[in-house]
């Protein structure tokens, strides 16, 4: 096999396992980051995370927790293989010969062209999934309290495309991109330097299974702490009506989040979000690093 098949193998199955153990997590993120403002004396629908929960499972059972996943498990192949095959392209460039292990500045760099690339197809696959998992806290235009529901991704994707075009599908690109390109360059950045940490050098072949997780834990995790709040723009942002919008684009959102809830309205779902990135980001690493290394 040769290195882009490879990638594209070992990313697959990381990519699924990450969604299998962090999707539940990520429900409850956005169901909180989306729910609107509720008016002068009303309570939110969700009083935090556990609220969120609890009333997923009451109104849903447990796969409440993992609507939207059909399409990132669809894309997952896709969206993989654009990630860990341009990382692994980059990563070509300052090799001096092949299997030179790379600097950590380097690997930064690999991470945020790599995240370039991925947002192009993360912002349909994402806009497709919160539109599915925020439905519950969301009215349509039309009668008064009617929740909005769809049929599946498909039906979701027909919505978007008849409302506003295929363009519709990528509303939210801009703060994808500005999500991926930083987040994936902290993420490969301290995922590398925490690998030749426990290495104790740039050789880190011969780590074993824990020290894998653990860094890559620490990265998913600094993932969400150095962009959040761009995921909450893109979030409401995905899921306002293309019809009737609340906003017209990524400041406007910054603007009247800031205005309606201040600071804390840009952490909204911060707690599921980072209690999804340490075990859905070590499970994905972790296969990844075991299928690449039995590929050869």
């Amino acid at each position: 096999m040769g290195d882009v098949a490879k990638d594209l193998a070992s990313g697959t199955l990381g990519g699924a396992a990450q969604l299998i153990c962090g999707h539940p997590f990520d429900t409850i993120k956005v169901k909180l980051q989306s729910q609107p403002v509720p008016l002068p004396g009303l309570r939110p629908k969700y009083a935090g995370a556990m609220d969120a929960l609890r009333q997923t499972l009451a109104s849903d059972g447990p796969r409440g927790l993992y609507r939207g996943m059909g399409a990132p498990l669809a894309t997952v192949a896709a969206q993989n293989a654009v990630l860990f095959t341009v990382r692994g392209q980059l990563e070509s460039l300052f090799r001096p010969y092949p299997g030179a292990s790379l600097e950590v500045s380097q690997q930064v760099i690999c991470g945020a062209g790599a995240g370039f690339a991925v947002s192009f197809v993360a912002c349909p696959t994402e806009l497709i999934k919160c539109r599915l998992q925020a439905q519950s806290a969301l009215a349509t235009s039309g009668p008064v309290g009617v929740a909005v529901k769809y049929g599946g991704p498909v039906d979701v994707a027909k919505h978007v495309v008849q409302s506003n075009g295929m363009k519709g599908l990528f509303k939210g690109l801009i703060p994808t991109m500005a999500r991926e390109a930083p987040g994936n360059a902290v993420v490969f950045g301290v995922y590398e330097l925490l690998k030749q940490y426990f290495a104790g050098g740039r050789d880190t072949s011969n780590l074993g299974k824990v020290p894998v997780m653990v860094a890559a834990g620490v990265a998913g995790a600094g993932f969400w702490l150095a962009v959040y709040p761009i995921d909450v723009v893109k979030s409401v942002i995905q899921v306002d009506d293309f019809r009737n919008p609340k906003y017209s684009g990524s400041i406007d959102a910054f603007k009247k989040i800031m205005a309606l809830e201040g600071t804390k309205g840009l952490f909204k779902g911060f707690g599921p979000a980072m209690a999804r990135s340490v075990p859905s980001n070590a499970a994905c690493f972790l296969v990844y690093e075991i299928t690449r290394s039995a590929l050869g």
